[in-house]
């Protein structure tokens, strides 16, 4: 389906539009500006048999003092995910942890939330960020695991060419990957930029991963891309406790709709945080169509909020509602 000019252009001038409107556009998207809104969104999805994982906002620290906040934060997430008895994890960006300004104090704090994790069976899943940052990130994971820290995950990008000779290191490893696209503009010469080419990849990376033991995480919102994966998954005899599907809270609420009541196991990606607006904008500037869709949606009705409200977002985790999954 071809982009509309209506969605570019709304997913071009979002930069330029006042942050309560970008609010109101993003609201299903983002689960609050704080913890307590997030939980109310983690409960519905438990409620309704997805499982979460919880992100606080926040990338690229630029000192210490910014880095031990966002830790302290995700201390404060752990406890309450074990207070509530939520079935959620973390997901944490290493770059926040501050990885990429010093990495031995990024590596500490990461190794840090993941033995918090694991006191009380908890995990705590690396993302993936620009290919800068991919080297460092897989070494943090293999020094964890070298510590005998088995509760913690990666990401691989199947935009990155690089990617499936990480996946074999990694299946060798029993580890718990999760699978997606990728999302940074990368330069030709280490990334794929055919959208045929990328799905391939995505299938023979899959494929490479369950070789393994491991677990298996399949984030993707690409419906014909479920479809053959889930047919590989039956073909393979592929157990529950071996994969589940990720998807982003607020999108393509009907497909997670499907996959959960064909039996499939699927984690809601919950974000959450004063640093929305950052983060809708990247997100949205990546989707123009769900930009453009929503301002349709907002051009029909009054408007009538100033700001990100948990009310929307939590609606937004309902099993019923038409904007989550």
């Amino acid at each position: 389906m071809q982009l509309s000019r209506f969605d570019r252009l709304v997913a071009g001038v979002l930069p330029s539009v006042p942050r309560a409107v970008v609010a109101r556009v993003a609201a299903p998207y983002i689960a609050g500006s704080s913890w307590a809104e997030a939980t109310q969104v983690v409960s519905a999805l438990n409620a309704s048999g997805r499982l979460a994982t919880v992100d606080f906002l926040g990338e690229m620290a630029a000192n210490p003092a910014e880095a031990l906040a966002i830790h302290a934060e995700y201390l404060r997430v752990l406890e309450g995910i074990r207070e509530h008895g939520f079935d959620a994890n973390i997901s944490v960006k290493p770059s926040g942890l501050g990885l990429t300004f010093d990495r031995e104090h990024g590596y500490r704090l990461i190794r840090s939330l993941v033995a918090v994790a694991s006191e009380s069976a908890g995990f705590v899943r690396l993302d993936m960020e620009d290919s800068s940052t991919t080297e460092p990130i897989l070494d943090v994971y293999w020094r964890l695991r070298a510590e005998g820290l088995d509760n913690v995950g990666v990401v691989l990008q199947t935009a990155l060419y690089r990617t499936e000779d990480d996946a074999r290191a990694l299946a060798s490893m029993d580890a718990s990957v999760r699978i997606c696209k990728g999302i940074y503009r990368e330069p030709a010469s280490i990334a794929r930029r055919d959208p045929d080419e990328i799905r391939a990849a995505y299938v023979n990376t899959v494929q490479i991963v369950l070789e393994g033991a491991g677990r298996i995480a399949i984030a993707t919102h690409d419906s014909k891309l479920i479809e053959r994966l889930v047919r590989l998954l039956r073909e393979r005899a592929v157990g529950r406790e071996r994969y589940e599907f990720q998807m982003l809270l607020g999108v393509t609420p009907q497909l997670g709709v499907d996959l959960v009541r064909a039996g499939h196991p699927l984690r809601v990606y919950v974000p959450y945080g004063e640093r929305w607006y950052e983060y809708s904008l990247r997100r949205l500037r990546e989707n123009p169509r769900i930009a453009g869709h929503v301002a349709r949606a907002l051009l029909r009705r009054p408007y009538a909020r100033s700001g990100v409200a948990g009310a929307d977002a939590r609606r937004a985790s309902s099993p019923t509602a038409g904007t989550s999954p």
